[in-house]
């Protein structure tokens, strides 16, 4: 079975574990009810904290919600000038036969303009 990717952001509102869990929980969510995803296909999941953001790993919160079996990666984003501040990054890796097309990525909030062709 192939394995597809999807892609999510979210900006979180403070550098705290509580906003880092929550927002990270609202675009992961998002992004697998989006894609009809259950967890049992996903091969693993990458999250990427721009460097202001360092009071929770965003993986905790994908852990909570039952990856616990799943491979989880956190990573920093890198740190362009005037890039998107407090800004989580998610890349889901599916087994599925959706056609990569057919894809839904999910850039929610003051996201959105990172892509804006991608918004739910």
């Amino acid at each position: 079975m192939p394995v597809r990717g999807i892609r999510g952001a979210i900006v979180c509102a403070a550098n705290t574990d509580s906003d880092i869990l929550s927002a990270t929980t609202d675009c992961l969510s998002a992004i697998l009810k989006e894609n009809s995803v259950v967890i049992s296909d996903i091969a693993s999941v990458f999250f990427s904290v721009t460097p202001d953001l360092n009071a929770a790993f965003p993986a905790a919160a994908a852990r909570a919600m039952g990856l616990a079996h799943t491979p989880l990666l956190c990573l920093n984003e890198i740190d362009v000038p005037g890039g998107l501040a407090r800004c989580i990054r998610i890349l889901v890796h599916v087994n599925t036969v959706v056609p990569q097309s057919a894809i839904q990525h999910v850039y929610l909030g003051d996201a959105k303009q990172l892509r804006p062709d991608h918004n739910v």
